[in-house]
This record gives structure tokens, C-alpha cells and sequence, in this order.
């Protein structure tokens, strides 16, 4: 599988993993309790600067916010169709905003770390036997390493639709996605179960 992680040496990278986790958590919670559109712009700004120093070259850096950027244009236009203008221009830039500072996260720790925080984080919850955190950890990575490589499933189907010269559209590109990526799934869980990792 392949992952998100950018290997660089920025002061991003030798920030501790929990201290990114914390930061991109409580920004999220501050973007979502303001409607200033002028703050939330800042934050764009802000966003924006951190991903882009992040060690990808510019060209991979877009590319790999295309889909969630046109997810929430989509999104965006939807809102302003049903509702006030205010509202859709709110949306779109608190999603972007936050999508650009995970993705700033993401670029800059490295999968183990992650894996290695969430799973101390979820520790109170196991000592009340909510659930086992080891398990959380290992979701959470899986999620993660899964968002580049059903990134690349869709791309391929799109060029293998456009090589045959058939008309991309979500119905015709969405079904096949699902099936890949569930099938991909079902294979992982089958090592995972090979392994003894969810027995120990």
C-alpha cells in the first residue's frame, strides 16, 4: 500500500505526532464554532501554508487535494442552491480549511506514529472496556493508507472508461470503485486474521 506520509525534514515533521493530533483537533472544533468568513479565510491561508511547505512539489501537493476540493465545491454549490449564499460560502471554506490542515498532518507524520498515538489516546477508554485501543489504532491506519490507493482505483477506471470511449459518470465509475475497494477489504481482514493480530 502506498501512503500519504512526505519523508522531508521540516519543523512539521519533528513536531510531536500527539501535539499535531491535538492542534488539527482543536482547530476543528474553533472553525466550526465561527461564521467570519474573513477568519476562515485566514485559516485558509494558514492551511494552505503549512500543507504547501509540507516537502511535496506543488503539482502532487494539488493533486492530492483535488477529489476532497471538488467534493466540497460540489457541496458548496448544493448549499447555496437550498439556502443562504452566507451559509454555502461558510461551508466551503471551513471544510477546505480543515482539509488542508489535515492534510498538512498527514504529510508530516509518518503512518507508525499515527497508528502509535491514536493508539495511546484511545488507552482510557480499554481500561473502562469501551474497546480494545490496539484495534482502534490499526482502523484509523488502515483508513488512512486506504485514501491513496482508492485514489488510484478511481483514476484507473476513469482512463480505462475514457480508452473505451465510455461517457465517465458516478453510476459507471462509483459501482466498480466499491467492488475493488470491498474486495481489497475482504483480503486485508483475511491477513489480518492470518496473522493473529486481532487474537493478541
Amino acid at each position: 500500500m502506498q501512503t500519504l506520509h512526505v519523508d522531508a525534514d521540516t519543523w512539521m515533521h519533528r513536531l510531536s505526532p500527539r501535539a499535531k493530533l491535538l492542534a488539527l483537533a482543536a482547530l476543528g472544533l474553533l472553525l466550526f464554532l465561527t461564521q467570519s468568513i474573513p477568519v476562515l479565510a485566514c485559516a485558509n491561508l494558514a492551511g494552505a501554508g503549512l500543507y504547501f511547505r509540507s516537502g511535496l512539489p506543488v503539482g502532487e501537493a494539488l493533486k492530492r487535494l483535488r477529489p476532497i476540493l471538488i467534493s466540497i465545491a460540489v457541496l458548496a454549490v448544493f448549499a447555496a442552491l437550498f439556502g443562504p449564499l452566507h451559509i454555502a460560502i461558510v461551508t466551503a471554506l471551513r471544510l477546505t480549511a480543515l482539509a488542508l490542515f489535515a492534510a498538512a498532518v498527514t504529510a508530516t507524520t509518518s503512518m507508525s506514529a499515527f497508528i502509535d498515538e491514536i493508539t495511546a489516546l484511545a488507552m482510557p477508554l480499554e481500561k473502562i472496556g469501551l474497546l480494545k485501543a490496539a484495534d482502534i489504532g490499526l482502523a484509523v491506519g488502515l483508513v488512512i493508507r486506504f485514501v491513496p490507493e482508492i485514489l488510484d482505483r478511481y483514476r484507473a477506471i476513469r482512463e480505462a472508461h475514457q480508452a473505451r470511449g465510455i461517457k465517465v459518470s458516478l453510476p459507471t465509475t462509483l459501482v466498480p470503485l466499491i467492488i475493488l475497494t470491498l474486495r481489497d477489504a475482504d483480503n486485508i481482514a483475511a491477513a489480518i486474521d492470518a496473522r493473529g493480530i486481532r487474537r493478541q
